[in-house]
């Protein structure tokens, strides 16, 4: 008896691809391209001669900050990135888990690899935004002597997320959602491809519809819905994604919006913007956006205050006070209940008339001010309410105008300087109108005084 000792014995199991996905993996897992042609999207960064492109057929090597929404294939083209050189490995890191510690450890190793054999590391960044400055910091001097290819994703801003020297050092490319074309490809392929659910189910157009919707741009969660699904109708034995099976399956899409990152600031932005241009379906679409993703309401509230002032005014004076009411029902009752005042009040101000003529006004108020354009307070409208004012001259003349029938009287308010200077503008809409008539004649007995 041998035991064995001659036996050839079992091949070595291979290293398994991370590429190659099991059975049981996300479907979009399993769906993620594999090569550059099955990249759906992004065609703006895939012509030839694209930068994007030259990456990703090994023509260059530069370190990129790939910046777009969810689901647009950040990870996807950095992986692609990483098979593009044969000698290169492929190192991911995520930011939410990564400390400073790991990500030296793997610099370390790149650069180990790269004088041993020449071999690079493309080293690949997700959700970079997260990472702190030190962190950040820490990448600069592998980039700057290229010791990893580094990849990063972010779906936020890099200008507001990610220090300058390591943006000065990258290639910034913005990937864009899918159009609606584009996830409807997505899908159609995952239904037909083996690697997807080869066949199994069939995709109806209300469902088909019902997916690129949801998707809103987003490849990753169109195949999730998918699979959700389909799962369904398998087990039912329908086998056929509907609407129905559509809407069983998602009950509620997840609204693309980060209150710490810049969607916060465009959607309240494209809020404020809609309001401002007197669309009020506009304007509640993205107030829809602010309350089903969970932006806080008080923060709403205070923004109609600030815009009934800065964009109506006087031209409807009943804006401010429609604003304010719609915070103290936000800080009264709370939500839910308090997304119906605030839509009230953002309807209000959107079909208000518009005038911006208080700010201009207090605006150039200040610059006087700043500029040192202030002047002495004209004695007699100082302070007379003290012994020996009246020996300083101060409150000496000063005309009551309510002794006036008309209740207006001549006399010099501003100081010296400043005397026949005009700051409020009023417009002729809505109530400001009456403002644009009157305040003329009122300038004119004000301003009619022999001092």
């Amino acid at each position: 008896m041998t035991d064995g000792l001659f036996d050839l014995g079992e091949p070595a199991a291979p290293t398994p691809d991370p590429e190659v996905q099991a059975a049981g993996s996300p479907l979009a897992a399993r769906m993620r391209p594999r090569t550059l042609d099955e990249v759906v999207g992004q065609q703006q960064l895939l012509k030839p001669g694209a930068p994007l492109r030259r990456l990703l057929e090994g023509g260059s090597a530069a370190s990129v900050l790939l910046y777009g929404p969810p689901g647009t294939g950040k990870t996807t083209l950095a992986r692609l990135m990483a098979r593009a050189g044969g000698d290169r490995r492929f190192v991911a890191l995520s930011a939410l888990s990564a400390g400073v510690k790991e990500l030296r450890a793997v610099i370390e190793d790149a650069r180990r690899r790269r004088d041993y054999d020449g071999g690079s590391t493309v080293l690949f960044i997700d959700e970079v935004h997260r990472f702190s400055k030190t962190q950040q910091d820490a990448l600069l001097g592998a980039v700057e002597d290229r010791v990893v290819l580094l990849v990063a994703a972010t779906t936020e801003n890099p200008s507001f997320s990610v220090v300058s020297p390591l943006l000065s050092r990258s290639l910034v490319l913005q990937l864009q959602s899918l159009t609606e074309d584009e996830v409807r490809e997505v899908l159609r392929r995952a239904v037909a491809d083996e690697r997807g659910l080869g066949g199994a189910v069939t995709l109806s157009p209300d469902g088909e519809a019902a997916l690129v919707r949801l998707a809103a741009g987003d490849a990753r969660r169109s195949l999730t819905a998918l699979e959700a699904a389909a799962d369904g109708v398998l087990a039912d034995g329908t086998g056929i994604v509907d609407l129905a099976a559509v809407e069983r399956a998602v009950t509620e899409v997840a609204v693309r919006y980060d209150r710490a990152g810049d969607q916060h600031y465009d959607v309240i932005s494209a809020f404020i913007k809609s309001i401002r241009g007197s669309d009020p379906d506009a304007a509640l679409h993205y107030l829809a956006r602010m309350i089903v993703a969970g932006e806080d309401a008080r923060f709403i509230a205070r923004r109609l205050m600030v815009h009934a002032s800065e964009d109506i005014g006087l031209a409807d004076p009943t804006a401010l006070q429609a604003a304010t009411a719609a915070a103290q029902v936000v800080q009264l009752v709370g939500m839910p209940e308090a997304r119906i005042a605030l839509a009230q009040a953002t309807i209000h101000l959107a079909t208000a008339p518009k005038s911006n003529a208080v700010i201009t006004a207090i605006d150039a108020a200040m610059a006087d001010v700043r500029k040192g354009a202030v002047g002495s307070v004209p004695a007699h409208l100082r302070d007379g309410h003290y012994a020996g004012a009246e020996k300083l001259g101060n409150a000496v003349g000063y005309r009551y105008p309510h002794t006036d029938p008309g209740g207006v009287v001549g006399q010099q308010y501003p100081p010296d300087d400043l005397v026949g200077t005009d700051y409020y503008a009023p417009t002729t809409h809505g109530a400001e109108r009456v403002l644009h008539d009157r305040l003329p004649k009122l300038r004119r007995v004000v301003r009619d005084h022999n001092p």
